[in-house]
């Protein structure tokens, strides 16, 4: 189970964790990833397991290290064009999954989905239609405020990279 947080690079589920664990028992595989996280928190110091509502669990780097471990990096987490989603999102906030696909293309249902796995964007049902923002995760990750309005402010003029 710890190879397998380790190796995805997201979020994985408590299906996924069952399986990987070889039990058919996801709440057997839910006590032993939380049972991975407490040891690996209290242990290790850049590295921590989150758990999200789900329950979904993910191997990370604390937010503290990004800064070195990116200059060591060879594969950016995001492409370019989930990035430019991704600031859409932030400084248009909340805004609805269609008129993100009018600004950016029917290639933003994907890049929402990658967002949503790697923690920067949630979604929250309006009528009939998806309403993204941004999380706390997006705020921490790029040294941005939580803070709606200051975050705006903050993005003008400012690039979306993580290189």
């Amino acid at each position: 189970m710890e190879a397998a947080l380790y190796a995805a690079g997201r979020p994985l589920d408590a299906s996924e964790i069952a399986r990987v664990a070889g039990t058919t028992s996801e709440r057997k595989a839910v006590a032993v990833a939380r049972e991975i996280a407490r040891a690996v928190n209290s242990t290790m110091q850049a590295v921590e397991v989150v758990e999200y509502p789900g329950p979904r669990f993910a191997m990370q780097l604390r937010a503290q290290y990004t800064q070195v471990a990116r200059r060591f990096a060879t594969r950016p987490l995001l492409s370019r064009a989930a990035l430019r989603t991704l600031s859409f999102i932030a400084y248009f906030q909340p805004l609805s999954a269609g008129e993100l696909v009018l600004r950016r293309s029917s290639a933003a249902y994907q890049h929402l989905k990658e967002l949503e796995e790697v923690g920067f964007v949630v979604s929250e049902r309006q009528g009939r239609s998806r309403v993204y923002r941004t999380t706390g995760r997006f705020s921490e990750y790029f040294g941005l405020s939580r803070d709606v309005a200051l975050m705006k402010r903050q993005l003008e003029g400012r690039s979306l990279t993580l290189q």
